[in-house]
């Protein structure tokens, strides 16, 4: 009977170790890995924007006046001579005529002054009257000839203002705000609609203080559209500054000399500009794969189904992916879970490394 239990005794812990044997095979936890490839992707720095004109024009009238017409909407696509507003020209047809009225009297009393002058002339020259009464005369005719090339200028500057009633489009473009209204009286100055013009297209972009110094006026950026596939290539045209004060951010304008079809203002737009500065063996790795120890970034190696800690360099961040030195090609680096992992614990390569 002794011997039948020592005998299950046995018998039950060769199956017990067997079967931790087992357990431990099945607790060797798979990883999700990659294949170090340096420099196998160029990183991108991206900023979001929106379309907009290079030129916007507040365009205004020259005199004062009611406004009597108006021609245009927002948006509507304008030509260079366009007629956009009018006001009403009827007190400043009268002041023209006015001051053709003033031309005609001036010009009587130049004929006047002029005829009186080559009479007294001819006078002195016969010694009938001195010399003092001739300048006089010549007196007379200079004031009578400045009094009328005085009243040709009123008379040009009436006309001018008469023209000035036609608001018309300087250039193409498109009329993104009207600011008055038909009826209205306004002021000489006062804006009334504003042109854009779109021959010339620019991206506004707003970049963060700590990236200022990595983009510079003349840098090229790829330009793409959420609502257009196309992707163009824009140059950066101007950088302010001066940060935002709420947002600490400077504005930046990405010049398009050649636009398009199908990019209109308002799109919103990504600027994407290559990293710089990275040193030529650096790799790409998704965020997920750095593991930190103090001030020291590291990642898991996979080597002989074993994992081994490396510390690296991250040179740069880009969304959802770093750029790193430290590693060499061929190397395995886990991707997933790196805070659940211990050294030298043994894994299995969940997918084949990328």
């Amino acid at each position: 009977m002794k011997k039948k239990i020592c005998l299950l005794i046995i018998l039950a812990a060769i199956f017990t170790g067997c079967s931790d044997e087992k357990v431990l095979e099945e607790k060797i936890p798979y990883v999700k890995t990659q294949k170090v490839v340096p420099s196998s992707v160029s990183t991108e720095n991206i900023y979001s924007g929106t379309v907009c004109g290079r030129y916007e024009t507040a365009m205004a009238f020259q005199v004062g006046g009611k406004i009597f017409s108006r021609n245009v909407e927002v948006g509507s696509q304008v030509f260079a001579g366009d007629l956009l507003m009018t006001i009403d020209s009827k007190d400043i047809l009268q002041q023209a005529n006015q001051g053709d009225a003033q031309v005609n009297a001036a010009l009587a009393q130049l004929k006047l002054a002029e005829s009186d002058l080559n009479r007294y002339r001819q006078l002195f020259n016969e010694d009938a009257i001195s010399a003092a009464m001739l300048d006089q005369y010549q007196t007379n005719y200079d004031a009578a000839l400045a009094n009328y090339k005085n009243a040709q200028a009123v008379s040009r500057q009436g006309h001018n203002a008469l023209a000035y009633t036609n608001l018309t489009a300087n250039a193409t473009g498109v009329i993104s705000e009207i600011n008055a209204e038909v009826g209205q009286v306004i002021s000489a100055g006062q804006t009334v609609l504003t042109l854009v013009q779109t021959d010339e297209l620019e991206i506004e972009i707003n970049l963060p203080e700590n990236k200022i110094s990595e983009i510079g006026i003349g840098d090229s950026a790829e330009i793409s559209f959420w609502a257009n596939p196309d992707k163009v290539t824009g140059i950066v045209r101007e950088i302010s500054p001066i940060a935002d004060s709420a947002a600490r951010t400077y504005k930046v304008r990405i010049s398009i000399p050649n636009p398009r079809e199908g990019i209109y203002l308002g799109m919103t737009a990504s600027a994407a500009f290559p990293s710089k500065n990275l040193n030529p063996n650096y790799c790409i790795l998704p965020l997920s794969a750095i593991y930190q120890t103090e001030n020291q970034p590291q990642v898991w190696t996979v080597s002989a189904g074993k994992l081994q800690l490396k510390n690296i360099t991250v040179q740069e961040f880009s969304g959802n992916e770093v750029a790193v030195l430290g590693l060499n090609a061929g190397e395995i680096v886990v991707t997933a879970g790196v805070h659940k992992l211990r050294e030298g614990q043994e894994v299995q390569i969940l997918e084949a490394a990328q």
